[in-house]
């Protein structure tokens, strides 16, 4: 059977590459001439104003991309918020916006080839398309790879105009005193905005990574790290790339300028032989295209995906090959790509999609308000956006500001996009989809259309992001109390009898945890775990999180309740967890972690076969992370006895965590001293831990 999960494949620099590819195309090679005509020199500011219009949403989405790294970008995010019609509308938009955006680049690559030698333009461009199809079907992978090389080669070339540009203008005597910034802003300051509104499908390519977040690893740092370096490069890039043409080329011939780029390089690159520097750029050109055209493939494949995998498109489109890739997404994206290229004209396609963008940029800021005020506490985002609620409210403004600029032609396609979703939603998808977004979380008028399951789905997106940097939870296992009970006991009992010891041990109340664990849990229903169960809690005075396991050969009677039915469960392992109240969310990551350990094959068995804490304690511990050892006379480990902890020198970021001595587990310190056939608990980064076990060579 085909599975519908994505392999995490994509880093830190993968984000970068595939954010910034998708940018360095038509705003750098061919709009900053045609861009002048509405503010003439200032045309170079307008990027850079462009680059703050775009950072509302940027931020909107890296803060919604680390709580929900799922496939589909923009359309899951508005799916979840705001239910599936608007997730319909955002989808399907989103998707046709991308294709065209996408077509348009690769229509780009002919079109440069062809200044210089004699191709066909469409036929150079189908041949770019089925080469990018190959790339993206063995994938993620191999398609950023590809990024990767298109993008080293362009930010060389690019920093080499730009330094020999600068170089040219301010130390040597070949520019005279340029009178290429008079006037300096031809229509004012609102020729600046309408500029800056115009060059603004320059940046939308930073928002593209969102669509792949679910391939990338570790998304909670690399998704806001990488789109934020992205767009510092680009803004810097754009800002100095362009003054330097402002420079070079006079006004009125660069407000006609379709090359800029490779017109200001036949005045730069001296040094080297000929037109070898035009040519340089005009290789540049091409490979920015290629990015543009290769990430927009990659991203825009990802949509048929994820509306697929949620019913709300064919959901043939949502099965992954044995590469790892949407196979059937990706061949239906070519197809589309191909019929635009060979049918459509290219004018006017790039700034057509780039006002049903900055609609759906005006819905994402919304979602960032929502998913707060619906108090969903496993929407936990590792990012989270600036300025709040501020950043989102000047980003809907920014939004429609730009979108009246853009013409009533814009706004008819917009509009056409939203109404053919509107008809594939009621006539295809309604009845085969009974969630609804986070928007019915937050209004209490609207309490009863809640989908309970919504909050069961982030649960399971945080269980499969794992703890973050900084989250207790190795310590807190190390920690904890375990006890087993081998009489007759009942639940309620029970609960009573944790609670008063976590009261004494942390000055809490005990009516209060014990109100706590009798509370039907809410991630419990989400689980199909026999014998185990899992009671939380958190109160004001708890400063650390604390763990009291309870072990249960014979079972404890205990209430339960799934999709309103009540039973009463026999229960072999409890695990009793409490928080400090401010820590909500970092007691789910835990919470999430815990259930991840428990769906272990025969966890309950493995479980109750370990007869001492230690084993107990490894179990749960168990990755690789730690190992243990035993210090046996005569063994390499030998030299470790009648040490103290602190003399021994164990490589950075590594503890002894645990001792177990005469079947006795305990938490070692500094000046505990070791002794003969002490088993040793030791945790820390993978490196340091396989550094110890290669000098020791474990034996238990």
């Amino acid at each position: 059977m085909e599975k519908s999960k994505l392999k995490k494949e994509l880093g830190l620099f993968d984000v970068f590459a595939i954010s910034t590819g998708a940018m360095f195309s038509s705003g750098f090679f061919l709009l900053p001439g045609l861009a002048s005509q509405y503010t003439g020199p200032s045309v170079f500011l307008a990027y850079l104003v462009s680059g703050l219009f775009i950072l509302p949403a940027m931020f909107s989405i890296a803060e919604i991309a680390t709580a929900l790294p799922r496939a589909g970008g923009a359309y899951y995010f508005l799916d979840r918020s705001l239910g599936p019609l608007v997730g319909t509308i955002g989808g399907l938009g989103t998707y046709f916006s991308l294709v065209f955006k996408t077509a348009f680049a690769i229509i780009g690559i002919g079109a440069y080839a062809a200044l210089f030698w004699d191709v066909p333009v469409k036929s150079v461009a189908v041949a770019a398309t089925m080469v990018f199809m190959g790339f993206n079907l063995i994938g993620a992978k191999k398609t950023s790879g590809l990024q990767t090389f298109f993008i080293i080669f362009l930010l060389v070339v690019m920093g080499l105009f730009i330094f020999d540009g600068l170089y040219t203008i301010f130390f040597t005597e070949e520019i005279e005193d340029s009178h290429n910034f008079t006037p300096f802003f031809t229509n004012g300051v609102e020729g600046l905005i309408v500029t800056a509104g115009f060059v603004f499908v320059s940046y939308l390519g930073l928002t593209k990574v969102a669509s792949v977040a679910e391939e990338i690893k570790n998304p909670e740092k690399n998704i806001p790290l990488g789109m934020l370096l992205s767009l510092v490069v680009t803004s810097i890039v754009y800002f100095l790339g362009v003054f330097v043409m402002v420079v070079l080329i006079e006004p009125s011939a660069f407000a006609q300028e379709l090359a800029p780029a490779a017109t200001a390089a036949k005045r730069l690159f001296k040094w080297l032989p000929g037109q070898t520097g035009a040519y340089i750029m005009v290789g540049a050109a091409m490979a920015a295209f290629a990015s543009t055209g290769n990430a927009g493939l990659l991203s825009s494949s990802r949509y048929p995906f994820a509306m697929g995998r949620d019913k709300l498109f064919p959901p043939q489109f949502a099965k992954v090959g044995k590469s790892g890739t949407p196979y059937l997404a990706i061949f239906l994206t070519t197809g589309f790509v191909l019929l635009l290229i060979l049918t459509l004209s290219e004018e006017g396609i790039a700034k057509i999609a780039s006002a049903f963008q900055l609609f759906i940029f005006m819905l994402i800021n919304f979602s960032v308000i929502v998913f707060r005020k619906s108090n969903i506490e496993s929407y936990d985002p590792g990012f989270k956006s600036p300025f709040y609620p501020w950043m989102q409210i000047a980003g809907i403004f920014i939004s429609l500001m730009l979108i009246v600029y853009m013409g009533w032609m814009a706004i008819l396609f917009t509009l056409i996009i939203t109404m053919a979703s509107v008809f594939w939603y009621y006539y295809y998808a309604r009845e085969k989809v009974v969630r609804e977004g986070a928007i019915f979380h937050w209004f209490a008028l609207l309490g009863k259309y809640q989908y309970s399951e919504l909050e069961h789905e982030f649960m399971s997106i945080l269980k499969e992001k794992g703890l973050r940097e900084g989250d207790p939870f190795d310590e807190t296992i190390i920690r904890a109390r375990i006890s087993r009970i081998n009489k007759d006991l009942g639940f309620e009992t029970l609960v009573e009898n944790i609670s008063e010891t976590f009261a004494t041990e942390m000055h809490v109340s005990k009516e209060l945890l014990v109100k706590e664990f009798l509370t039907t849990s809410a991630i419990e229903p989400a689980l199909i775990i026999p014998e185990v169960s899992i009671l939380y809690a958190r109160s004001e005075g708890i400063d650390h999180p604390s763990l009291h396991i309870v072990l249960s050969n014979r079972g404890i009677k205990k209430p339960i309740e799934k999709g309103g039915i009540s039973s009463e469960d026999y229960i072999r392992i409890f695990f009793f967890l409490v928080n400090p109240l401010s820590e909500s969310r970092q007691q789910l990551r835990m919470l999430s972690r815990l259930i991840d350990i428990i769906e272990r094959e025969d966890f309950v068995e493995e479980i109750l076969d370990h007869k001492s804490d230690r084993k107990i304690k490894e179990y749960l511990l168990h990755n690789e992370r730690y190992f243990t050892l035993r210090l046996i006379p005569g063994s390499k480990q030998a030299e470790l006895i009648g040490s103290k902890l602190k003399e021994i020198p164990l490589p950075s970021g590594v503890l002894v965590a645990l001792i177990e001595r005469d079947n006795e587990t305990f938490a070692p310190h500094g000046d505990t001293q070791l002794k003969e056939h002490d088993v040793l608990t030791l945790i820390g980064d993978p490196k340091s831990v396989s550094q110890l076990y290669e000098t020791y060579l474990m034996t238990d």
